[in-house]
């Protein structure tokens, strides 16, 4: 087990005034599953950003894993499925991809149309695949069911569950973050990091119109 340390972080966007993280401190086990918590706008997902070394910040990150962010940013979605399948990882195994489009439905046929021609469920499906098919890093999810059927909801999250690693998750459907086995919740814009709880989780949903995880 190892640490991600953050240290007197302070980030805001170039274009607002306020503070998304203003001289904020906490620390992450690396085994742990976390999830997140706060009103939009509060940081989740720039949270995530900062940690793929994606922002400029003052303060520090110190961190010895490797992190992988789901979704994986698709440059050309006019190219073959099978062409961006190389483009986000490009070490995957085919066989790896295709068994796990499989067991989340998704026929071998898609792999040879341009990716901009699958639908929103099957392109997340099929990135979702590349992910479960590859040996992962630390994993940095990101609304992973949208547009996700809750058939599938049950297989990905049954396959977080099982990972052995740390997952952080932003989601927006609670059901999905208890499968997933969470026992750590981060609350920002604070960065204080509590125990999990469906009473917690039910306390910030009803806080927030059941929007913001």
């Amino acid at each position: 087990m190892s640490m991600i340390q953050i240290s007197d972080l302070t980030f805001s966007y170039d274009t607002s005034f306020d503070y998304i993280f203003e001289h904020v401190s906490f620390q992450i086990d690396t085994d742990w599953k976390l999830g997140f918590t706060g009103r939009n706008g509060r940081g989740k997902t720039t949270f995530l950003k900062l940690l793929m070394g994606e922002y400029e910040y003052r303060g520090s990150i110190a961190a010895s894993v490797k992190f992988d962010y789901f979704p994986y940013p698709v440059k050309d979605p006019t190219a073959l499925t099978v062409d961006v399948l190389e483009s986000v990882d490009p070490q995957y195994e085919l066989w790896k991809v295709m068994k796990e489009m499989s067991q989340l439905g998704v026929p071998d046929e898609v792999l040879y149309r341009p990716f901009q021609t699958l639908s929103n469920g099957e392109q997340t499906k099929v990135l979702l695949a590349v992910l479960f098919g590859k040996e992962n890093n630390f994993l940095l999810i990101d609304e992973p069911t949208n547009h996700l059927d809750p058939e599938t909801q049950s297989i990905i999250g049954r396959n977080f569950q099982l990972f052995e690693g740390t997952i952080m998750v932003v989601s927006h459907n609670p059901w999905f973050v208890e499968q997933i086995g969470i026992n750590r919740v981060l609350l920002l814009p604070g960065g204080r990091v509590v125990d999990y709880s469906r009473e917690l989780l039910e306390y910030y949903y009803g806080l927030n119109n059941k929007e913001d995880l």
